[in-house]
């Protein structure tokens, strides 16, 4: 029994860090010159030019959950 209360403990911090870092890390798509993220596509041609990801409805979801699953998850 106690070790399935520390399986449980163990995997429970790893999907707590893995969701950190997911919601965190700053290149989710990299192609050659082209990074994407959650937040913001880059690319680096002549100049290194960001600008902020799509508008789309499901993208401004993904990025609310994603933000109160961190804050739900401190909690």
């Amino acid at each position: 029994m106690l070790l399935l209360l520390l399986g449980i403990i163990v995997l429970h911090v790893t999907v707590l860090v893995l969701l950190f870092v997911s919601t965190i890390v700053s290149q989710w798509l990299v192609n050659g010159e082209h990074t994407a993220d959650l937040w913001q596509n880059c690319s680096s041609g002549i100049l290194f030019h960001c600008q902020a990801s799509s508008t789309n409805e499901w993208l401004q979801s993904v990025q609310a959950m994603m933000i109160l699953s961190v804050i739900f998850s401190v909690l």
